[in-house]
């Protein structure tokens, strides 16, 4: 185990994200990897947003007196220990049994956001009873206003400071494996799953002894023993992935928490949210999940942060894989960032200390870039970004 002076242990066997997906990759299914693995079509996206994120270079400071370095970032009110959280996924307890709950722990333990997805394995007041109602909450439109209604009533109840309401879904992306792996609407299991998961046996023991992952947060709204395709039916009717202004407004007059948008990918939409009175947006592309033919979430960043920096608050997601991919971003304009495939990796690769070792990992490392271009603050790594 490496330890820093801020007691930030991680496994040294396992000291990038890569590892840890290379290991996540020999312990669970080829299904379950593959559909937190890949993009959409041919992964275009996917392989840009990393790839063009890595294009960003800082400018070192070798000469200035060293000083106290902090990555504590303040985000809506609260003071984070870092400027990252753990982005919303769906499905989590597919990849590894539980994952909703550990990665709460941790982003508890550790001081910093974790966002729970309407469509995970865990339900909004599990969460919120592990995280002493700190967890944030995404939000995937209903058709009906009395399930919206109803199921922001529970985020409320349950204490979450944040709700995030999505707009890059409008319909699911077109995910070639997730269709040869049975996991499209509806979805399926093949006799070729089930071999995957005889090869997997520490996943199988772990799926057996919490359970067949579902909706948490949507069991009270289904009808019991669904199989697989009225589950598929049941997706397909309840939600609608097409947001608007008029589908936003009631939301922002209900919710008094603060309020924020995710999947931001334009600066019109970012106009829109400015206008509509939201607190924050995330500049997000669904991890490359969604338009194969569009932009790496930095490049739209870079203009949303220039033009509407000083309105609101302006985060991202997508791509990050590393300390250094977070420096990147903040140095380009971004106020926080968010992580979903990394805390993944971490938690199919190591199960209960996945959470805690990912963590501990990106705030190590981000802390040595830091310290190597001599940057106090994480507000102000954008004087540390280079102009040529």
């Amino acid at each position: 185990m490496a330890e820093t002076r801020d007691n930030n242990k991680f496994d040294t066997r396992y000291p990038s994200i890569e590892d840890l997906r290379e290991r996540a990759k020999k312990r669970i299914p080829k299904f379950a990897f593959e559909y937190l693995d890949g993009g959409c079509n041919e992964d275009v996206n996917l392989h840009k947003n990393t790839a063009e994120l890595r294009e960003v270079e800082l400018v070192p400071s070798y000469l200035g007196n060293r000083s106290n370095i902090s990555l504590e970032t303040e985000l809506f009110g609260h003071k984070y220990d870092a400027p990252f959280g753990i982005a919303p996924i769906g499905l989590q307890g597919l990849m590894w049994p539980n994952t909703p709950e550990i990665l709460a722990k941790a982003a508890y333990e550790h001081n910093v956001p974790f966002i729970l997805s309407t469509v995970t394995t865990s339900s909004i007041e599990r969460i919120s009873q592990i995280t002493g109602g700190r967890a944030w909450f995404q939000l995937y439109h209903p058709t009906e206003d009395r399930l919206r209604d109803d199921i922001i009533q529970r985020a409320e109840s349950a204490g979450c400071p944040v709700l995030v309401i999505l707009c890059d879904v409008p319909t699911f992306g077109f995910r070639p494996r997730d269709i040869r792996n049975g996991l499209a609407m509806p979805p399926k299991m093949s006799m070729r799953n089930i071999l995957q998961i005889l090869g997997k046996p520490r996943w199988a023991v772990e799926t057996l002894r919490y359970g067949q992952p579902s909706f948490e947060t949507l069991r009270p709204y289904m009808l019991k023993n669904l199989d697989l395709r009225q589950l598929g039916k049941f997706m397909d009717e309840t939600f609608s992935g097409r947001l608007n202004e008029e589908k936003i407004k009631p939301i922002r007059d209900m919710w008094k928490g603060k309020l924020v948008l995710k999947g931001v990918a334009s600066q019109e939409d970012a106009a829109t949210a400015v206008r509509l009175g939201l607190d924050g947006i995330i500049v997000s592309n669904h991890g490359g999940r969604q338009l194969d033919a569009g932009e790496s979430t930095i490049k739209p960043l870079k203009r949303i942060a220039k033009e509407y920096g000083n309105k609101i608050t302006i985060m991202m997601d997508s791509g990050i894989r590393s300390g250094t991919d977070i420096a990147r971003t903040l140095s380009c304009g971004a106020k926080f960032t968010f992580l979903g495939r990394s805390f993944m990796y971490g938690v199919s690769a190591l199960d209960k200390k996945g959470g805690n070792h990912t963590i501990s990992l990106l705030k190590v490392q981000l802390q040595q870039v830091m310290e190597q271009i001599n940057c106090t603050k994480t507000l102000n790594l954008p004087n540390f970004l280079s102009q040529k």
